[in-house]
């Protein structure tokens, strides 16, 4: 009895239909989220209410069903998205009415929208590769970091005196250099300071093209190279290894040898 409903729980969650329906209940959740932001009048109040709680329960119905469904059920906590996922659904069982927890139970409604995330694999291998991009990512901050305190302390000794409130300091000048690396009305900081310095174009030229360009297309190449890395993991993640199929090779001859020996008998 245990297995078909178990069997019969796992075809549930493997079900295209169903995770559609997963998807569809995230962005109804988004939708309501928003819909609260708005004046609403008593019957879309109440209509709001019933909507959080058939979703809380949504919710809690699908995240049990693969809780249930897993071999070994602590693997299922040994995923990060399934710990979040957890927290946010136990978290989401607060009433909203409770004055002292109200305002918590609203902040983790909020963070039910990141659900797609966990659901959508597309949408997890970003994430996943974000993360483990960071190690790659800090190399390139800390060299944009020396890039923008050269250029600081060039600017604050050569236009001081042009306009003290955009070069006053090394701080104010990357403040002022981030404005010019945004594009963030830069043309403006360019032309007051090439009415005394005319060449001073090639000081934000450079500069643009060091950060704006060469540094974002090096964010970017780290990214996309660590997303198809983790790409690659999860298309041979349920491929098996030379290891297992020279196990299972082992198996075949052991079996064959069986069958003859028992032919001999």
């Amino acid at each position: 009895m245990y297995q078909k409903t178990k069997v019969a729980f796992t075809q549930l969650k493997n079900n295209k239909f169903f995770e559609l329906s997963v998807i569809c209940v995230i962005i109804i959740s988004a939708l309501e989220i928003g819909a609260k932001t708005f004046p609403l009048s008593n019957t879309a109040i109440s209509i709001t209410s019933l909507l959080d709680t058939f979703i809380t329960l949504f919710f809690l119905f699908e995240i049990s069903l693969r809780f249930l469904t897993e071999e070994k059920k602590i693997n299922f906590f040994k995923s990060a998205w399934n710990i979040f996922d957890t927290l946010v659904v136990v978290i989401s069982l607060i009433p909203i009415n409770d004055s002292e927890m109200a305002l918590l139970a609203r902040l983790v409604r909020v963070f039910r929208v990141l659900r797609m995330v966990s659901v959508v694999p597309e949408l997890r291998i970003l994430i996943n590769s974000l993360v483990k991009a960071m190690p790659q990512l800090g190399y390139v901050v800390l060299l944009m970091f020396i890039i923008f305190y050269i250029y600081a302390a060039v600017g604050s000794f050569l236009f001081n005196t042009i306009n003290p409130k955009l070069w006053g300091d090394i701080a104010i000048s990357m403040l002022t250099l981030f404005r010019v690396m945004t594009f963030e009305d830069w043309t403006d900081i360019q032309y007051e300071t090439m009415e005394i310095y005319p060449y001073s174009w090639i000081y934000y030229m450079t500069f643009i093209f060091f950060t704006a360009f060469a540094f974002l297309n090096m964010v970017i190449g780290i990214v996309v190279n660590v997303m198809e890395e983790e790409r690659s993991k999860v298309k041979n993640k349920n491929q098996p290894t030379l290891s297992d199929l020279k196990q299972e090779i082992t198996e075949l001859k052991t079996l064959i040898l069986q069958m003859d020996n028992k032919k001999d008998h």
